[in-house]
């Protein structure tokens, strides 16, 4: 078992999984066609669900990632996709994104066998 499986408690992967598959549905997004993409970012989630409290946006840099939880502008969902439908992580995909799968679901086993 590798060090990245182990930087999110099953438990927020889990409610991070849910959560991402709710969302899509709830938006009309779709997850991306290289399903590792999804696994990653939802465990990118999970692991500063687990560390600040909340899901910071994985897929950027800050200088500050506890002050950056407080502004809530990248805690997932981030303002962008709220009021764009724009995700920088492409966790959450436009039907007309060239990357966008049909699947607006992703099992557990895919995540954990993705994030090994």
């Amino acid at each position: 078992m590798n060090n990245r499986l182990l930087s999110s408690a099953p438990e927020s992967l889990e409610a991070m999984r849910k959560f991402s598959e709710i969302y899509a549905q709830k938006t009309g997004t779709f997850f991306c066609s290289d399903i590792t993409v999804t696994a990653i970012v939802i465990e990118g989630l999970a692991k500063h669900k687990d560390q600040y409290g909340a899901p910071l946006c994985p897929c950027r840099h800050y200088e500050d990632k506890a002050k950056e939880i407080t502004s809530a502008y990248w805690n997932c969902p981030c303002v962008p996709m709220r009021e764009r439908k724009e995700c920088h992580c492409m966790l959450f995909l436009t039907p007309d994104n060239e990357f966008a799968s049909t699947s607006q679901s992703i099992d557990s086993n895919v995540i954990l066998q993705s994030i090994q």
